[in-house]
């Protein structure tokens, strides 16, 4: 297997060969697992090492396969999920806007380049990885379970971390928050055991702007899932809001409303956790 791999690695330095995207990621295939083979179990530097480079090589490879609208998408959702991140880091200058029986906790927060941000913390008795699978696996099934999203549809996937979707919020009781649309490029990373799922508004040229929806905004939003260090079965659950609804809506409706919509939205996600656990059972029998 060796000399074969060599002579299919050998084939890609020549530049005429260099161009074929689907050659070269045989080659990186072909590395890996020649070097899981050397390496055994136990620890080599030297095949560490290699194997960090190829990596490389083939996260560059999976770059050049992108257009640059694609690109430019991708560094959207990066960018978002960076400027999240930056800001649950923040731990100064929150406030609590409402605490529910059970623990669960929304505080909010007015940032300068921003505007007004909401943080839902709450304690989930899921595992991350079920709360992963249901909100990214099944986005679009988010509309079954969550009164206030009407539909979800995913316009475009690029790669395994990047998707566009637009949503279709739900109206309001009375009507006092009036159709809402939002398109949004997502991005899904996992570091380590913790997942995060960030967004913010973007454009699409399948998704326009509909008549007699109101396109909001929103971003930087982020759900970061940690599974609690004490029980991994329970996962601390943050979800950073940030939006624009747009439109004449009083600013002292729009805060009261997000807030409650997101304590509203850990109860719902519990109880589909809680229904899919049940199916299960039931199939199980």
């Amino acid at each position: 297997m060796l000399p074969a791999t060599f002579k299919l690695c050998a084939g890609i330095s020549y530049r005429h060969m260099r161009n074929m995207t689907g050659l070269r990621r045989n080659a990186m295939v072909a590395i890996h697992h020649e070097l899981n083979r050397l390496a055994g179990p136990g620890p080599c530097n030297w095949i560490s090492q290699i194997r960090r480079r190829s990596s490389l090589l083939s996260s560059r490879i999976e770059e050049e396969r992108y257009s640059e609208q694609e690109m430019s998408y991708v560094k959207q959702g990066e960018d978002a999920l960076q400027k999240a991140i930056s800001i649950l880091g923040e731990q100064d200058g929150w406030t609590v806007e409402t605490v529910a029986k059970n623990g669960d906790k929304v505080l909010s927060k007015v940032l300068p380049d921003v505007g007004k941000v909401f943080k839902l913390e709450v304690m989930l008795e899921q595992p991350s990885d079920n709360l992963y699978e249901e909100l990214v696996g099944n986005m679009e099934q988010m509309g079954e379970w969550n009164p206030t999203v009407k539909q979800v549809k995913i316009l475009q996937k690029i790669g395994q971390d990047t998707m566009i979707t637009h949503e279709v919020a739900a109206e309001t009781p009375g009507n006092v928050v009036g159709p809402r649309d939002f398109v949004s490029v997502r991005c899904t990373k996992r570091r380590g055991s913790t997942c995060f799922l960030a967004g913010m508004s973007t454009q699409h040229p399948q998704m326009p702007a509909q008549r007699g929806i109101v396109r909001a905004e929103n971003g930087p939003t982020c759900i970061v899932m940690k599974p609690c260090a004490e029980d991994p079965n329970k996962t601390k659950f943050t979800w950073l809001l940030s939006i624009d609804l747009k439109g004449w809506i009083p600013k002292t409706i729009i805060n009261k409303m997000l807030s409650q919509t997101q304590v509203d939205f850990a109860n719902h996600l519990r109880q589909r956790m809680a229904n899919n656990v049940s199916m299960e059972m039931a199939h199980a029998c």
